[in-house]
């Protein structure tokens, strides 16, 4: 085990805060979308898109972080993580080219594609306790606000 995921057992302050802090664009275009709240200046659904990509391209950047830093992991592990941590990018990308909705189905499917990575790696390497708890509670947060909006 290394010295990081040894000495960061328990969720650290600040990251619960950045972390569920980051929902709240999620759940403020949920609600714009649901009550039409300045409908006729924003558009909720693409907001929310948008910040679906820029969120789903960040936990694929995790992947690029890890690859760099954890000396554990195997050379062909290693590669693997610096190669997935592009598609979630690649995914968002392609999620605001097409209709929002589908759009959405689209980022869902990569944020489970995203935590179904994270559990591979952590089977190989110690991670922090906390991670996969904060990353699953994150993604079903953030995919659950995706369909709500897509449906409103």
């Amino acid at each position: 085990m290394t010295n990081f995921s040894r000495s960061v057992q328990k969720l650290p302050g600040l990251v619960a805060a950045l972390g569920y802090g980051g929902l709240i664009p999620f759940l403020v275009c949920v609600l714009g979308q649901m009550t039409g709240l300045f409908a006729d200046r924003v558009n909720w659904l693409y907001l929310l898109l948008g910040y679906g990509a820029v969120i789903l391209s960040f936990v694929g950047a995790l992947h690029w972080a890890f690859g760099m830093t954890i000396p554990e992991l195997a050379a062909g592990r290693r590669q693997q993580a610096y190669l997935w941590s592009v598609v979630p990018a690649l995914i968002g990308f392609l999620a605001l080219a097409i209709p929002p909705r589908l759009g959405c189905s689209l980022l869902i499917l990569g944020f489970a594609l995203a935590y179904w990575q994270d559990i591979d790696l952590a089977s190989r390497v110690p991670l922090p306790a906390w991670y996969l708890k904060l990353r699953v509670r994150l993604s079903v947060v953030a995919c659950g606000c995706l369909v709500i909006g897509s449906f409103s």
